[in-house]
């Protein structure tokens, strides 16, 4: 696929090779016609130090080290002269757009540029982290090329049409369409457990339109001999279906309405269907979502519902609007990043009723080697309107069968983790995985 790149640094040359390269590392050696041989020590005393920003799931770091050989990679970014944030967003088609950002650090303080490379949803594992390696490439140019490394590095030109189909080329018009049924099962002398899952979606996304469609199955059996006993048999089912539709107002304004039916045997719900607007702002422009984000977000909904079994408020059958306001706060800067959200829910005709959710999750690189982490969640829960209106069996609390009641729910997480010894991370050994 075809990166695309932006810079803030003025590099007139290595900004048009940036634009049309795809540049390979040639340190010296026999097969390159007799050029000097310089000792590895030498290279990687002149090669940039890069800090690598990237989850896991996202960056193959073996695969990354093994074919960009012509920079150090280093453990903490106070100790790089270039470090790389990667970001993620899925695109339309289902596949995603990677954001590169490059932030120069020390002796390359303000040599900054962003890469975006895009995926298909069809790629590979290896079709995808080749794409990306070349990117990646594409960027560290500007931090080589006024060094001794610039002697080993070549730049070729392959032209490639742009990855945006238009109408016109595009005989699905945007539509994506996609199909999924997973299942598994576990069988033993005394138990038996087994369950399937399937899901379809149709989806289409422009510039000014989002439109989603989504529906699933999911079934579950449980099934365990007590000697002497009646066997315990369980059976769960939830369904789900629901389309949306969002639309641009501008940089920071969009609306859109939702549509949904669920059911399910663990929330009491025979069948809930729901409609209803939504409304939301940015008070960053879209445009910078990768990076930071805070949205303001207000929905409106009405549903009609039907219980399985009579509520603890004596309801089979009942319609009742509700509302939520939510914020969400996105940053990935340099030296760490943070992710919170705060929702309130209430319904229309008794206030009382409401769920209060905070979810927090922050990442800090507080000094050389040292870095910080804290996450959580906290619900305070007073909207458990569905609950049955009887006692539950013991089978039932103890598989998880029904929703129980509860006040309020709590998760967090804490973590401090210091590095010292070595700055570099060059070699990959790849012996015994990864013990």
């Amino acid at each position: 696929m075809k990166a695309q790149v932006s810079h803030q640094a003025s590099l007139p040359l290595i900004g048009l090779l940036l634009g049309l390269g795809l540049l390979a590392p040639r340190f010296a050696a026999a097969q390159n016609g007799g050029a000097q041989v310089v000792p590895q020590d030498e290279l990687r005393s002149v090669a940039p130090n890069v800090y690598l920003d990237c989850d896991r799931r996202t960056c193959d770091f073996n695969y990354i080290k093994t074919e960009i050989t012509f920079v150090n990679y280093v453990l903490d970014r106070q100790s790089a002269d270039v470090q790389i944030i990667v970001t993620r967003e899925q695109t339309g088609s289902g596949g995603n757009e990677y954001t590169l950002a490059f932030i120069g650090l020390r002796r390359h303080k303000g040599k900054d540029a962003t890469l975006r490379y895009y995926s298909k949803p069809t790629d590979t594992e290896d079709q995808f982290r080749r794409g990306l390696v070349n990117s990646l490439k594409q960027g560290l140019v500007p931090y080589v090329y006024d060094t001794p490394l610039a002697e080993f590095i070549s730049v070729s030109y392959a032209q490639k049409k742009d990855y945006r189909p238009t109408p016109r080329s595009d005989p699905w018009h945007y539509w994506v369409f996609g199909i999924g049924v997973r299942g598994n099962g576990e069988f033993e002398d005394l138990s038996e457990r087994y369950s399937y899952q399937v899901n379809v979606s149709a989806n289409r996304t422009t510039e000014k339109v989002k439109f989603r469609f989504s529906g699933g199955v999911n079934y579950n059996h449980r099934r365990y001999d007590i000697p002497d006993e009646e066997p315990i048999i369980s059976d769960s089912n939830r369904k789900s279906l629901s389309a949306s539709l969002i639309r641009s107002i501008d940089g920071h304004w969009s609306w859109g309405g939702t549509v949904s039916l669920y059911s399910s045997t663990y929330d009491n719900a025979r069948l809930f269907a729901s409609v209803g607007p939504a409304v939301e702002y940015d008070i960053f422009p879209y445009s910078q979502s990768t990076r930071r984000e805070l949205r303001l977000q207000y929905r409106l909904s009405y549903t009609q519902r039907d219980y399985y079994e009579v509520t603890i408020f004596g309801k089979e059958k009942e319609g009742i609007f509700s509302q939520a306001l939510q914020a969400v706060m996105e940053i990935k800067e340099p030296w760490g990043s943070i992710g919170a959200s705060v929702q309130g829910q209430t319904f229309l005709h008794d206030l009382s009723k409401n769920n209060l959710r905070a979810d927090l999750g922050v990442y800090i690189n507080l000094f050389k080697g040292f870095s910080f982490n804290v996450g959580g969640q906290y619900s305070r829960i007073r909207d458990q309107i569905s609950l049955p209106g009887r006692e539950y069996t013991p089978e039932e609390i103890l598989l998880e069968l029904k929703r129980l009641a509860s006040g309020y729910y709590l998760r967090f997480d804490i973590g401090l983790s210091y590095r010292f010894g070595s700055i570099y991370s060059n070699v990959v050994n790849p012996r015994f995985g990864n013990l």
